[in-house]
């Protein structure tokens, strides 16, 4: 699913227009971005967490020329499924056995 397929599901899910969808989508990923940016989490219970994670400086190699290169530390987005969203993933299929 893409953003356009996820902004057709809301609109048609909540009754409304694809360009209150689109703004609605649009404003939860700038609302993400903008408290991670600013170092904060954002938790929906039973979803998930999005944070930050610090990923340590550290040496690579090039690997055309073999050569040692340092690798800056930088902070990562990263996302932790909730309890709720994990059982909905290894939820079996209706008609399948797990």
């Amino acid at each position: 699913m893409n953003k356009a397929d996820l902004i057709k599901h809301i609109a048609s899910e909540a009754g409304i227009t694809q360009t209150q969808a689109e703004k609605a989508v649009n404003s939860f990923t700038g609302a993400v971005s903008s408290a991670l940016s600013q170092g904060d989490s954002v938790t929906l219970i039973g979803f998930g967490t999005f944070g930050i994670s610090d990923r340590a400086a550290r040496n690579g190699r090039n690997p055309q020329t073999g050569a040692t290169i340092k690798i800056a530390a930088k902070k990562l987005p990263k996302f932790t499924a909730g309890k709720a969203l994990k059982e909905a993933v290894d939820m079996p299929k209706k008609g399948k056995k797990k």
